[in-house]
């Protein structure tokens, strides 16, 4: 339209190009400055089917526009507000604070595992790169309604994964409060806010930086062990070799006193490598005669299709049966 005006200013009243521009553009804005010189019946006539035209390309142009952002707030809006009664129905789940590195490595081994979680991230930016089907809210962890809205008071789990050890300390502190019962892992960058952060609540802390480390030195002194515990532990919901059991869940299978008494290996084929007393205490390779004690757990060992066996076996609830 401005070029069709200039043109036909320039042509039919034999306007400069700076007057035919500026014609045009007082025109079609409906500015209404007057006119630069008298107009002739021609000019006339163009500027009226002009200024027809330049009100319905903008008056379509902004339909089309109120149209898109119209269609987007309402996707938006109907999107979040599905996703928050999807959250408000979730028991015993995971809150992953931050979807950062750590973070997003978390969100992917919980949906191999197939446990319920959902995110809280603060920036939109990094909120855009979460899948279509995990669950995350948009907002600042710190603040108590936010991890309210998570579901916190209902949670199982709380993974804190904040960038900075301030904000992770006041998040784990926070969420203690409202959750005295759940379990809270926190992430660390500085060896400093490790007790902090236990004293703030926290019940297991991580250091990335130092276990990457570690990893990296024992793949130089030890490779082949690193890489066939990599195999055990972290290949994913199809690949999983190691599996915690819950003594509690094995007496509602059968009744047993002792390792013996299961003979886990002769029905499944997998092999008990440890096992946790109630008082948290670690037996590595425990003796055959170990006697079961309630509220302990057995560390086991085997092949995927092994692990299928012992579950149905024991008739294990999938929500009920722990991974490590």
């Amino acid at each position: 339209m401005i070029v069709s005006g200039v043109v036909g200013y320039r042509v039919i009243a034999g306007y400069s190009w700076v007057e035919a521009t500026w014609m045009t553009i007082i025109t079609a804005s409906t500015v209404g400055y007057s006119e630069i010189r008298p107009t002739d019946e021609p000019t006339k006539i163009f500027t009226v089917v002009f200024i027809v035209c330049s009100l319905f390309v903008i008056a379509f142009a902004v339909s089309v526009v109120t149209e898109y952002l119209l269609a987007r707030s309402t996707i938006y809006n109907v999107k979040h507000r599905r996703m928050k009664k999807k959250i408000d129905s979730l028991k015993n789940h995971v809150i992953i604070c931050g979807y950062g590195r750590n973070g997003k490595q978390a969100a992917e081994k919980l949906k191999a595992y197939k446990r319920p979680f959902v995110i809280v991230e603060k920036n939109e930016e990094i909120s855009n790169q979460i899948p279509d089907d995990v669950l995350y809210i948009l907002g600042n962890a710190n603040e108590d309604e936010l991890l309210k809205s998570a579901g916190v008071e209902r949670a199982a789990c709380l993974i804190c994964a904040l960038p900075d050890d301030a904000s992770n300390l006041f998040v784990v502190l926070s969420a203690r409060q409202l959750n005295k019962n759940m379990t809270i892992v926190s992430r660390a960058s500085d060896e400093n806010s490790l007790r902090k952060l236990k004293l703030a609540g926290a019940d297991k802390t991580v250091m990335p930086d130092k276990i990457g480390g570690d990893h990296m030195a024992a793949m130089v002194v030890l490779p082949d062990l690193v890489h066939f515990m990599d195999q055990l532990a972290f290949d994913g919901k199809s690949n999983i070799n190691l599996e915690e059991i819950s003594i509690d869940e094995i007496s509602k299978g059968q009744e047993a006193s002792s390792i013996l008494d299961l003979d886990i290996r002769k029905k499944t084929g997998c092999n008990v490598i440890g096992y946790k007393k109630p008082n948290g205490e670690y037996i590595v390779n425990p003796e055959s005669t170990q006697l079961l004690e309630a509220h302990s757990k057995l560390i086991v060992l085997g092949r995927p299709e092994q692990i299928v066996k012992l579950n149905e076996l024991f008739r294990i609830n999938s929500n009920e049966f722990y991974h490590n």
